[in-house]
Parts: structure tokens; sequence; C-alpha cells
């Protein structure tokens, strides 16, 4: 499973516009090999194997705690935490599947999605679930959102950091290979200018 071949393309293209560091993309040492780099974050990895074992506790938690204050809740905040409820198991399923294909495989699309995800739609989400008085927030609610919310923080940082490594290591690894392919290839017109020139200057001298 991937994602659709339109959406990689202009994921990709957004890294390349926000995560490119222009004063570390030049062409380096030819004897500096980067194929072998390794760019994953192990930091980030340890946080998306936590993340996978505290989500379904976090999950349960918060549906206890729906059900036992849902009778104490306005219509208006039970359509709300109801519907969050839902988005919120949906998108983490699929951000922490992102995570793990984009650090582990080094695909800059799927982390560049799951950092979009956490930034633009789980982390607002937990901290309106963390902050808002009028939801009638339980301590547990409060316990699990922090931790939830302190782990979509970090991997928030440790995602963008892993992204501008990863798309600067493609552009320098990119541009080298522009580099060797022009040493490969003979200079056109060269070669010929050489022999128009020795064939001008040969008819000129023939005495004929």
């Amino acid at each position: 499973m991937s994602l659709p071949e339109p959406l990689r393309r202009r994921l990709g293209s957004f890294s390349r516009t926000v995560f490119t560091d222009s004063q570390r993309t030049g062409l380096r040492d030819p004897g500096e090999s980067e194929d072998n780099e390794v760019v994953s974050s192990l930091p980030l990895q340890m946080s998306l194997y936590f993340n996978v074992y505290f989500f379904p506790f976090w999950w349960l938690s918060i549906v206890v705690m729906l059900h036992l204050k849902y009778p104490d809740l306005s219509d208006y905040y039970k359509f709300i935490l109801v519907t969050i409820m839902i988005l919120t198991s949906l998108i983490e399923v699929i951000r922490l599947y992102l995570g793990y294909m984009g650090n582990l495989q080094e695909k800059v699309p799927e982390l560049a999605g799951f950092w979009l995800l956490t930034l633009l739609l789980q982390l607002p989400t937990i901290l309106f679930l963390l902050f808002n008085e009028g939801l009638k927030i339980q301590p547990l609610e409060r316990a699990v959102n922090s931790i939830f919310a302190v782990f979509l923080t970090f991997q928030v940082i440790a995602a963008f950091v892993t992204l501008k490594r990863m798309v600067n290591k493609l552009a320098t690894h990119f541009r080298l290979n522009e580099f060797d392919q022009l040493k490969e290839q003979p200079m056109p017109g060269f070669y010929s200018l050489g022999k128009e020139e020795g064939a001008v200057s040969m008819a000129g001298g023939d005495p004929s």
C-alpha cells in the first residue's frame, strides 16, 4: 500500500520547496559518498513505536470518559466530541503508517504527509481537547491528552529535521549524478570544431 502517484508528486514538490537547504545542496567532494548515509531518525522511530502502543490506551480512556460525561454535555459538544473521536482515530492510523514508511524507508512524500497530518490536524485537535474547558475535562483526559500532545510536538520537530536531511541528501545526490554524467559525455562540437579549422587551414594552404 502506497500513496497515489499524483499525491506523491505533490508532497515531493512541497518537500523540495520547504525543506531544501540551498546552502548545503551544492556539489561536495567526489570522495564523499552519500549513498550509504542513513538519514532515518532513531528518536522519531522510537517515538512512533511508543505512540503505536499508547494510542489504544488513549482511545479507550477518551471513550470511557466520553461515556461517563456524555449526559452532562450540551448537544453542541456531544456532536463535536463524537466527530473528533471518529476523525482522530482514522487520521492516527494513516499518520502512523506514513510515519513508519517515510522514516524507515526514507520516503520523502510519505514523511511529508506524516508531518502535515501531525502539524495541521492531530496537534490542533489534541490541544483543543486539552484546553477547552467547555468539554468538562476530567483528570484522566487531561493526563492522556497531555502525553499525546508531547508525542505530537516531538514528532513535528523530529520529522521536520529528518525531512530536511532527506531532501538535502536527494538534492545533493541528484546534482552529483548530473556532474558525473557531464564528465562522462564528450563535449559536443569541440572535436568537430577542431576538424573544421584544420580543414580550412589545409584548403587555404593548397597551391592548386
